[in-house]
């Protein structure tokens, strides 16, 4: 069974609404969560709005979700209810979103002026309930495996800092007295940035699993709620 982060897109807020409450009705384990509905205006801005049921949407703030609804919001400017909470639309967004640049531009085509979209996370075997479900209510849903998502571009990028440092180093051992300080310093400059981008990463893991304990207590929190209308 797969996680997957899915945005659908619909023409107007009322269908969007009919879209989370039937993502809902399909959540028969507590295995769906709906992060946010994001209204795009005509004048380019986008609003995040919240429904009635509790849900983590405050913990997305700084995470890779909150990146991802910031950069669909647009560089109009994206607000949470009357709250300014997500960045839009920046480079900085893009990377921290870890989420391709083709999955972004897939999602914005769709996602015009005046349009809705919804962002969940949802636990499927198959993706024909969801799709079958969303498409008969005029939704255009994009998707795709959390574990995509959550891969970072972090290992990569320290990866090729440190193959410049060992390369750089490498030159260092043979070069003459005069260049070695240069190097040096490059080497001293280099290293620097590889701490810095190896913190950034941990701030990253520590803030998923914030978020993942935010959603674990929003899930028991539904559960209770079942158990108690079934007794």
């Amino acid at each position: 069974m797969d996680r997957m982060l899915v945005v659908v897109v619909f023409d107007n807020e009322v269908k969007a609404y009919e879209g989370k409450k039937a993502l809902l009705q399909l959540d028969n384990e507590g295995s769906i969560s709906v992060y946010a509905v994001l209204v795009k205006h005509a004048d380019g801005s986008a609003t995040v709005k919240q429904g009635d049921d509790s849900g983590p949407l405050g913990t997305l703030v700084g995470t890779s979700l909150g990146s991802l609804i910031g950069l669909l919001g647009g560089p109009a400017g994206l607000a949470i209810g009357a709250t300014a909470g997500f960045a839009a639309g920046g480079a900085a967004d893009l990377n921290n979103a870890r989420i391709g640049e083709d999955f972004i531009d897939d999602v914005t085509k769709q996602l015009l002026p005046n349009r809705v979209a919804v962002v969940a996370e949802i636990e499927e075997d198959w993706v024909t309930p969801v799709d079958t479900r969303m498409e008969a209510i005029g939704g255009t849903v994009f998707r795709r495996a959390l574990s995509e998502v959550r891969k970072t571009v972090d290992d990569e990028v320290v990866a090729g800092m440190k193959a410049d440092f060992a390369q750089m180093k490498a030159e260092h051992a043979q070069a003459h007295a005069d260049h070695k300080a240069k190097l040096q310093e490059k080497l001293n400059q280099l290293d620097a940035k590889i701490q810095a981008q190896l913190q950034k990463a941990q701030d990253r893991r520590e803030a998923t699993e914030r978020q993942g304990l935010a959603k674990a207590q929003v899930l028991k929190a539904k559960a209770e709620v079942a158990k108690a209308k079934a007794s």
